[in-house]
């Protein structure tokens, strides 16, 4: 049982994390802010340049991106993923959902408040 689950919260609550790549030339720390600041994400990790490769047009390409984690809840998932295509510089960004099973109850109701919209 989740944590949202126990404490009786809708299934739109529960907590997940949301995956995308920025080049590593990107201002992903405007991004990760913006984000955070619109209450979309509690929480955007910005990790170091690593490199990618990846088929794009039949062609195989190698780039450096950052990995950018988003901590969010379900219920915010959608308009993320609408700002994050207005926001981001890829034709067709990395969004990937990931669902979480469970967590410190304490930091799972952080990211559900942080979530809300204000």
């Amino acid at each position: 049982m989740s944590t949202s689950e126990k404490l009786g919260a809708p299934h739109d609550l529960e907590v997940v994390l949301v995956l995308t790549t920025v080049g590593a030339d990107a201002d992903a720390l405007t991004l990760a802010r913006t984000l955070v600041e619109e209450h979309l994400a509690a929480c955007v990790n910005v990790l170091p340049p690593m490199t990618s490769v990846y088929r794009w047009r039949g062609r195989i390409e190698e780039d450096q991106e950052r990995q950018i984690v988003m901590k969010t809840t379900r219920a915010r998932v959608a308009a993320l993923e609408q700002r994050l295509r207005q926001l981001h510089p890829y034709e067709l960004p990395e969004f990937l959902v990931l669902e979480t099973s469970g967590g410190s109850e304490a930091y799972l109701e952080w990211v559900l408040e942080n979530t809300r919209s204000g």
